[in-house]
């Protein structure tokens, strides 16, 4: 029984490694053998994947239904729009990533930090209620205050980021740069969530999913455990909004509305909730799908939404759900 649980566990292993050197490959060549758009589809992909891999965090590991996490996605686009950005509304200060991303990391982490002491003293409905009220507020104060937030245009001219040491400067303008810098981003947050899911943290965050009372009778501060997911959640959604801002040269308003936030959250219900590889597969779909569809109709929308329920409906633990257990049965 053991050496059979053991051929299984490095058949299992050899097959992510296998994964993972493919995924590894096609990403480092794909701007050598795909056109501009596929480039540009490839970096929006993976921004949106580090968005909703944030919000999986909530939702997926810690049983936190957040309805504003774009506020946070929206908040790290402005910030870095305020730092960088080239126009009469912004400072200017620099687009070196050595400042500007951890600038970005404690402007959301503040936010998320004040927003996440207020709201998580409440639980479901509410707590819902009360993170889509904080992004529709932001949403509301991007528009309506144009003298600072440019209103519905937005912030325009925010430069691709550089790496400045003084002695030697790198610059990631050319979309071939910035594509690898974004890559460099995805695979260092990846394998960062990956660590934190399995450390101590992450399986006390499990375990408040679960049963929160019974992790409080064991003597767990869930609050300040639901605070801290809450936190790094945000300053995550945040780095996705800044490199989204960076990639248009542009930081919108839509980018804080509730409808953002349902995307990531279709994102990671698609690919399944609980699951680190989930929300790529969800983000990966909900980018290709609309470019796919909108080519053969007019009514590409009407469609999404009927594949979304009919998938939905036939798979509620998402793509993932389908992949293990498929797994599960060939073992």
């Amino acid at each position: 029984m053991v050496e059979r649980l053991d051929t299984m566990y490095q058949r299992l292993l050899s097959r992510k490694i296998l994964v993972a050197v493919i995924i590894v490959v096609l990403a480092v060549a794909a701007p050598h053998i795909a056109n501009t758009y596929t480039i540009s589809l490839l970096i929006e992909v993976l921004i949106f994947s580090i968005f909703a891999m944030s919000l999986n965090l909530l939702v997926g590991y810690t049983g936190l239904p957040s309805f504003g996490h774009a506020a946070f996605f929206g908040l790290g686009a402005y910030i870095i729009a305020y730092i960088s950005g080239v126009n009469d509304l912004t400072l200017s200060f620099t687009n070196n990533i050595l400042l500007t991303l951890p600038i970005v990391i404690i402007g959301t982490g503040i936010i998320a930090l004040i927003v996440g002491s207020l709201a998580l003293r409440t639980d479901g409905i509410y707590f819902l209620m009360i993170t889509l009220a904080f992004a529709q507020m932001l949403f509301s104060v991007a528009m309506r205050w144009s003298a600072v937030t440019g209103g519905s245009d937005g912030l325009i001219g925010i430069p691709r980021p550089e790496i400045d040491l003084g002695v030697w400067k790198y610059s990631f303008e050319s979309r071939t740069a910035f594509y690898y810098f974004v890559v460099t981003t995805f695979v260092a947050i990846y394998f960062g969530l990956h660590n934190i899911i399995h450390s101590p943290f992450g399986l006390a965050l499990k375990g408040i999913k679960s049963n929160q009372m019974r992790m409080q009778a064991l003597g767990y501060k869930t609050l300040h455990y639901k605070i801290g997911v809450f936190v790094l959640a945000g300053v995550i959604a945040g780095i996705a909004g800044m490199l989204l801002a960076q990639f248009y040269w542009h930081a919108s308003p839509e980018n804080l509305y509730w409808t953002m936030s349902g995307q990531a959250l279709i994102m990671v219900i698609l690919g399944g909730v609980g699951t680190l590889i989930g929300p790529v597969i969800g983000a990966t779909l909900m980018r290709l799908l609309p470019n796919i569809t909108s080519t053969y109709t007019n009514n590409w929308q009407s469609y999404m939404g009927i594949m979304l329920i009919v998938f939905v409906l036939c798979a509620p633990n998402g793509i993932m759900g389908i992949l293990l257990k498929k797994l599960k049965n060939n073992q």
